[in-house]
């Protein structure tokens, strides 16, 4: 190309902008932006006065995640509105005016800062929030200017074929963006939901808990048909896969089904939530600390995760310690000599039991629930004696109160001169031969 052709041509570019300076069409159009911009501005700085003040966001709670939702709402004010009143504009400009394309222009700016607006207030991932900005805004503006479908016609042509199965890129990139976004929002929306349902104080743990693994559920099954959609898998062919694994759960995986509808029952029947000391029939004991749809997680106060399927509190029988009540009854076993003062060391030992900060004592306390001395029995060397408490918790672990009320009763005994018996035998001669001659 010649430096002449170079200069003709931009010489025609001038003309057309000339010619573009000198209509009032063109002066109108730019009025209109200008108005749709600053009303959408200010209508959405407006709506921003409900964001959070400083001294709001050290507070937590439902109003406050309500206000919080409502600040990244107004952010969309301004986009929202100018896209919905330059699209008026744009019908009007088109019927009115000889010209629309700055407006055009306009509305296109006002869909990508909408999009721009969307990564930058609810996507907190930085991985997805670039390949949003990145690969997601470039594909929206070749929408938006009309060359998207020419791009896609060139994927298309480009192509191999396996057997019977033809693999564009346009298939694979579809699958690669469209499969990224789904399971984005597919874990978004889990993870929202579960939050939200969650901080439902008016449900209790356990409606919570089996609210949130439906929910959860329901998620990715949405999410799992609409990616098969996009695959153009057949949808209703999975009803011969569906009737095929009927037959599978049927045979072959009774105890998967067992255990996943075992945990829906278990969430249902409230027998078994997070935080409950469970007894199972084997002894194996253990706090709750995980409930899955498979399996129940029990930790154990040295440290180890037993796994239990879910089934064994279906059909089998098992201890829950702290179902309904976390106050337990225990005992501490002693024995004291035959010549002690019983009525004395009674109300010594119901003293100092009362002393220990976890032990349930003092008037505002039931007269059932106070600390109790009593005998037990009558041994071969003493007499077997046992006090009864009540606590908070389960004696094990952090809350290990039986052993610390072993030594506070030996020492109250040692102070007290209370003799501990030790096993003795008196032994009889009977019928002693007389002296030998």
């Amino acid at each position: 190309m010649s430096l002449a052709s170079v200069l003709q041509f931009l010489e025609q570019q001038l003309d057309r902008i000339n010619d573009v300076l000198v209509q009032a069409d063109t002066y109108i159009q730019l009025l209109i932006i200008l108005v749709i911009y600053t009303l959408s501005y200010l209508v959405a700085r407006r709506l921003g006065a409900f964001s959070p003040s400083r001294e709001s966001r050290a507070r937590d709670g439902a109003e406050q995640r309500w206000r919080q939702f409502l600040a990244k709402l107004a952010g969309l004010v301004f986009p929202m509105l100018a896209i919905f009143l330059l699209r008026f504009s744009l019908e009007v400009t088109e019927t009115t005016l000889t010209q629309g394309w700055l407006v055009q222009t306009a509305l296109t700016i006002a869909i990508l800062i909408l999009f721009n607006s969307v990564i930058h207030n609810f996507v907190r991932n930085r991985v997805a929030a670039r390949v949003f900005r990145w690969v997601g805004l470039p594909i929206l503006f070749l929408h938006l200017l009309g060359l998207l479908d020419g791009l896609i016609r060139i994927l298309e042509s480009i192509s191999i074929n396996l057997g019977n199965i033809e693999i564009s890129a346009y298939s694979v990139a579809r699958l690669v963006i469209f499969g990224s976004l789904l399971f984005w929002l597919g874990r978004v929306s889990s993870k929202t939901g579960r939050e939200f349902i969650s901080h439902q104080q008016d449900l209790d743990v356990r409606t919570r808990e089996v609210a949130a693994k439906l929910f959860e559920i329901v998620v990715f099954f949405i999410v799992s048909l609409l990616l098969l959609k996009i695959l153009g898998i057949n949808l209703t062919a999975l009803a011969v896969f569906g009737g095929a694994l009927g037959v599978g759960i049927g045979l072959g995986l009774q105890a998967i089904a067992s255990n996943f509808i075992s945990g829906i029952i278990i969430l249902v029947d409230r027998s078994v939530s997070i935080g409950d000391y469970v007894e199972l029939g084997d002894g194996s004991t253990g706090v709750v600390r995980e409930l899955s749809m498979r399996a129940t997680t029990l930790e154990t106060y040295d440290g180890r995760d037993i796994v239990v399927p879910n089934d064994k509190f279906i059909t089998e029988t098992f201890i829950n310690w702290t179902h309904k009540d976390k106050r337990q009854r225990y005992r501490v076993d002693f024995s004291v000599a035959y010549h002690t003062d019983v009525r004395k060391l009674v109300e010594i030992i119901k003293a100092v039991v009362s002393t220990h900060p976890q032990v349930f004592s003092g008037d505002a306390v039931p007269l059932e629930e106070r600390p109790d001395c009593e005998i037990d029995s009558f041994g071969d060397s003493g007499i077997n004696m046992f006090v009864e408490f009540w606590m908070e918790g389960i004696d094990d672990g952090k809350n290990r109160v039986g052993g610390d009320l072993m030594l506070m009763i030996l020492e109250a005994m040692q102070e007290h001169g209370f003799e501990i018996p030790f096993p003795q035998r008196e032994v009889r001669i009977l019928n002693e031969p007389g002296p030998t001659r």
